[in-house]
């Protein structure tokens, strides 16, 4: 779909836009097979946008979005499949990081900071409720807090462009407040209307993170243009 018109794109992204309403709409009301395929069709749609995957950069941020759609569905089919879900969604932030390290491989430890705080933040303020769940949701929280550092620390540098390192960055920061959000809800005290804005959230950083790998692939093509200009 890459190289589709951009009639294409539209229609892929009047289908997610139509699913995600109708998840939405559904939330509360509707079967669990029809939540889980309206909720499930965004991300489909993303990944028809990045088909075919190219260079590493796009290779890992498409596998972030396959295992991110498996955690969707995996999450939506019970309480059961909570844990497959989270591992599923861990593996999708290592993607998303190696993604960002293929692309820089600097430090940047002064933006680690922030992030290492978080963590640490997190895991103490949801440490007391976790119980049986407490490893598996602080290595979550850790691998998450990583994927967001290495998304910020792409930023200033030689790799990929501005606007694709931004949509990076964004996409991660918006991922981990989502997160964020879901985490109090599920485990220290409900809060009412939150499943909008952590779908609404996770949507847009989705969109945001696949949105980088062609922001990077135009920076690329114009590179090569001038190349070839420049040559001929």
């Amino acid at each position: 779909m890459r190289g589709a018109s951009g009639g294409g794109a539209k229609i892929l992204a009047a289908v997610g836009a139509a699913a995600a309403v109708g998840y939405l709409l559904a939330l509360d009301v509707a079967r669990e097979d029809v939540r889980v395929v309206t909720k499930a069709l965004p991300m489909l749609c993303l990944l028809a946008w990045q088909w075919p995957p190219e260079g590493r950069y796009g290779r890992w941020i498409f596998s972030g979005l396959a295992l991110s759609l498996l955690g969707d569905v995996l999450l939506d089919m019970g309480p059961g499949l909570f844990l497959p879900g989270l591992g599923a969604f861990l593996l999708a932030h290592v993607s998303y990081a190696v993604a960002y390290v293929s692309a820089t491989r600097r430090p940047c430890w002064g933006r680690a900071l922030p992030f290492g705080l978080l963590a640490v933040g997190a895991s103490v303020l949801l440490g007391p409720y976790l119980g049986d769940m407490t490893l598996p949701v602080i290595a979550y929280v850790l691998v998450i807090c990583t994927m967001t550092w290495r998304a910020s620390a792409m930023l200033g540098s030689a790799a990929l462009g501005r606007r694709a390192q931004t949509f990076a960055l964004v996409g991660a920061l918006m991922f981990a407040v989502s997160d964020g959000v879901l985490a109090i809800r599920l485990f220290v005290s409900p809060l009412p209307g939150s499943n909008y804005a952590v779908m609404l959230l996770y949507w847009s950083a989705q969109l945001c993170i696949a949105a980088s790998v062609h922001a990077a692939a135009t920076v690329d093509r114009t590179a090569s243009q001038s190349a070839a200009l420049q040559r001929s």
